[in-house]
């Protein structure tokens, strides 16, 4: 009889769902995406019966259930931090104790209050239900999915219930912890707080930091003024990589901010950034001392990680994983012979990792791993939707779009509308897992085109003009176009663009960031960032057969074998999971066209669109 494991992340943000089969990942998903709020923590009711839906169970058909960390620990944490501090931080003791005392500290009746909801009524039968600590969930995530037989496991976020950082390895043996660095020491909690004073918000905002930090000057005063106060007075980083914060210029701990404004004004001669003010020069070289700061950070967790375990391979998981920069400079490092990266490394992945937790720790099941592919079946694990939903825009919407018989036919269209300059809103098969569109729920454009980058950003997603796009390479193709060392499937990697593809630039440090921005740097702009880098996703035909033969389409037509893929979505709006999702989103925008399965609308053939509220403001800005 096969074992079925449920796993849940909840109730801090990213909430997720996930179902095993065994070892197999039947299915996965984000809350976010059916209730349609970016970051949703709720319970994950709705993703819970879609991963249940997928293999027709129910809860009491379920081995075991498990919830991605232990509230308890985490309530300690909290107790023993405010006694540390006290009388610091009362303000927010009076705000978090309260709702512990009232629900958090009963989750296990939280959890089975919310599980019956999804079951619809009283539960005949409740499997074992489970609490993996956060960081074994983030490993498990890390080591069971991926193609080693062996490994060293590095997770790295802001905090679990103590942990911030471990290291570990992963064998046939299963998962042993060798070393973990603790709450409030945390280089995520680092990073999120000079997120938070260049005026972008937590635990949404640090990938924006990343983008920034290209525009950073090096080669000037405040630059490396900015480095130095960093590594001498906000953090003091180890030769093993550990990190340890002077908690004079942090507030998360006890206080109801990430850092104390005005120890920082004092120290870096800016006053923290409001949200959506202009940004400023001292805010690029503020971004790019950080994420200097932390490269050099993970880098030394690899070396340590490798001098633990011996192992030649290395598996990263934690939300500071989804630093693709850092992670490429791991891999340039060479200090292993391979890496692989949970997709869904942050909260949400922990889901995954309870589950898997579940299946190969509590249970003992074995492991199987051929050495060579992953098991995440190229991410694409969320819910797929048949032409019964496409039906249903023309009732609702009174959509119109033309059926193609081929798909070959489908792809030339597209390609060809693509090379005119066309952007396209791309919804087919399997949603995907963890935050990057991957081809699935994809906005789509030509590369080439000198003028994509600002089109995108200011009159489709709606969001900074600073924010680079990244491509979808064809994985045959991926050396033409960049330096890349290895596969990069699911875009969690960043890497130079080839010598053969690059134009001069001018020196433009004392330009305006817009005129360094639409400066032309390849033959391939629009996912050409300010340092010549690209997040790249390498698309293999055999994980996304059809998406390989819309990018090979493009290429016999055009000679490049990329395209621009940018999330299917407008900023503040979670990545849209069902086709109404996309047809609003479509006619939202300025894109010109949608393709759903084998269906392409055209946005001057459909009805005029009409709504009677500011659906922009249903978005909190991210």
């Amino acid at each position: 009889m096969e074992n079925y494991y449920l796993g849940i992340s909840a109730f801090y943000h990213d909430s997720a769902a996930v179902l095993l089969r065994g070892g197999e990942i039947v299915a996965a998903a984000h809350e976010e995406r059916f209730t349609r709020i970016k970051h949703d923590q709720s319970f994950p009711i709705h993703a819970t019966r879609y991963v249940l839906s997928e293999a027709g169970l129910s809860i009491r058909d379920l081995t075991a259930i498990a919830f991605y960390d232990k509230p308890f620990l985490k309530f300690e944490r909290l107790l023993e931090t405010y006694h540390a501090f006290a009388p610091k931080g009362f303000q927010s003791f009076l705000s978090a104790i309260p709702i512990w005392i009232k629900e958090k500290l009963f989750m296990r009746n939280l959890l089975w209050d919310a599980l019956q909801t999804v079951a619809g009524g009283t539960l005949d039968r409740k499997p074992p239900l489970l609490f993996p600590e956060h960081h074994l969930s983030h490993a498990a995530s890390a080591f069971y999915p991926s193609p080693f037989h062996d490994a060293a496991i590095l997770t790295i976020d802001g905090v679990g219930e103590w942990a911030t950082t471990t290291i570990g390895m992963g064998s046939h043996k299963g998962i042993e912890m060798f070393s973990e660095l603790a709450f409030p020491h945390s280089l995520g909690l680092l990073y999120s707080a000079f997120t938070y004073y260049c005026g972008f918000k937590v635990n949404s905002g640090e990938y924006k930091l990343m983008g920034l930090a290209p525009y950073g000057i090096r080669d000037t005063d405040r630059f490396k003024r900015y480095k130095e106060a960093i590594l001498a007075e906000l953090v003091d980083v180890r030769e093993d990589g550990s990190v340890l914060l002077n908690m004079d210029y942090f507030d998360f701990a006890t206080g109801l901010r990430m850092c104390r404004d005005e120890k920082w004004e004092s120290l870096f001669g800016v006053p923290r950034r409001t949200s959506e003010s202009e940004l400023t020069q001292p805010f690029m070289d503020m971004a790019l001392a950080i994420q200097e700061v932390t490269e050099k950070v993970v880098v030394q967790l690899a070396r340590t990680a490798r001098r633990m375990t011996g192992s030649k391979n290395l598996v990263m998981a934690g939300g500071v994983a989804l630093n693709c920069v850092a992670n490429a400079k791991v891999q340039r490092a060479g200090v292993f012979d391979a890496i692989w990266i949970q997709p869904a490394a942050g909260d949400a992945g922990g889901a995954l990792g309870a589950a898997l937790a579940a299946c190969y720790i509590w249970k003992g099941e074995e492991r199987l791993s051929n050495g060579r592919s992953d098991a995440m079946k190229g991410a694409f694990l969320g819910p797929a939707y048949d032409d019964r939903e496409i039906e249903r825009l023309k009732y609702r919407y009174q959509a119109t779009w033309h059926h193609f018989s081929a798909y070959g036919c489908l792809c030339e269209e597209t390609a060809r509308l693509l090379s005119e300059g066309k952007v396209i809103g791309w919804f087919q098969g399997r949603m995907e897992w963890g935050p990057r569109a991957l081809g699935n729920r994809s906005i789509l454009a030509d590369p080439r085109n000198p003028e994509m980058q600002k089109r995108l950003n200011l009159k489709i997603k709606y969001r900074e003009s600073f924010r680079p796009f990244a491509p979808s390479v064809l994985a045959e193709e991926v050396g033409e176009y960049f330096d890349c060392l290895t596969d990069s499937p699911y875009m969690l990697l960043v890497a130079p663009v080839s010598q053969r593809h690059r134009l001069t630039v001018a020196s433009g440090d004392a330009m305006d960031i817009r005129d360094r921005l639409y400066q032309l740097r390849s033959d391939i702009p629009a996912v050409t960032h300010m340092d010549f880098s690209a997040r790249i996703q390498t698309v293999h035909r055999e994980t996304n057969e059809r998406y390989w033969l819309l990018i090979q389409a493009f290429k016999q037509r055009t000679g490049y074998g990329l395209l621009v893929n940018t999330s299917f979505n407008v900023r503040g709006e979670p990545i849209v999971c069902s086709p109404a999702d996309a047809y609003q989103c479509f006619m939202r925008t300025e894109m010109d066209y949608l393709v759903i399965n084998d269906c392409l609308f055209e946005k001057s053939s459909q009805p005029r669109w009409e709504e009677t509220k500011r659906w922009q403001q249903d978005f909190l800005l991210d």
